[in-house]
């Protein structure tokens, strides 16, 4: 298991990615396939199929206990938590064709506004990964109360622009950063901050865990000293 260090935007806002983190990604992809099919995100903006982990999930349940255990001193080495709570934990699949996408996710968005709300991701095969972004009509990277209503306002007169996923710098967008999605390598960084998932031309949606752009996603909630 190898960690590193990134920080992104003119914020230098902390992004953790570590490679080989369960040494057995084949392992955790097992967990998730006897998990499918996977329920549509329905009443969600995730272009896609999302599989909300729970302890009745036994198997995928130890893997998540697992995870938050050993990212602990990661969470408090970048982002100084004492503690943290989950909030959330799935399996992800994105299997939405950019043709159908609406406009909210043709552009790169934000999970939270609270700075301590922090997203654990666990790419589970090889993907061209994440990119992070500033709006460039506001120069907003990362999402706080003061300025979510201006980035809103932005992105609802630009995002008919838009076609499909956001795949780096566009007109009204600047990638700042990128994290490249290697089969078991985990990335964590905080909500607020702009980013999207890198899903290029020739992308297979396959809904199968064994094939397609399978990741767990976790959400946690951090408290400082």
């Amino acid at each position: 298991m190898k960690p590193e260090l990134r920080r992104f935007g003119t914020s230098q806002s902390p992004v953790v990615v570590i490679d080989g983190f369960s040494g057995d990604a084949q392992a955790v992809i097992d967990v998730a396939a006897a998990l499918a099919p996977f329920p549509s995100s329905a009443g969600t903006y995730y272009p896609g199929l999302r599989r909300i982990l729970s302890e009745r999930n036994l198997d995928a349940w130890h893997y998540v206990e697992r995870l938050l255990d050993t990212v602990a001193p990661f969470l408090g080495g970048a982002f100084d938590f004492v503690r943290f709570d989950l909030l959330e934990a799935s399996f992800s699949m994105v299997t939405a064709p950019p043709e159908t996408l609406g406009p909210a996710q043709r552009a790169p968005h934000f999970d939270s506004a609270d700075p301590d709300y922090v997203a654990i991701l666990h790419y589970l095969a090889d993907t061209p990964g994440t990119a992070f972004y500033r709006q460039r009509s506001t120069g907003i990277e990362a999402i706080t109360e003061a300025n979510r209503d201006a980035f809103v306002a932005a992105a609802r007169r630009e995002s008919p622009a838009l076609t499909g996923y956001t795949n780096g710098s566009n007109d009204h967008f600047e990638q700042i950063g990128r994290v490249e999605g290697h089969a078991d390598r985990l990335a964590i960084y905080q909500g607020r901050l702009l980013h999207s998932g890198l899903i290029p031309e020739g992308f297979d949606f396959s809904a199968d865990p064994r094939r397609g752009r399978l990741t767990a996603n976790l959400f946690v909630k951090g408290y400082r000293a």
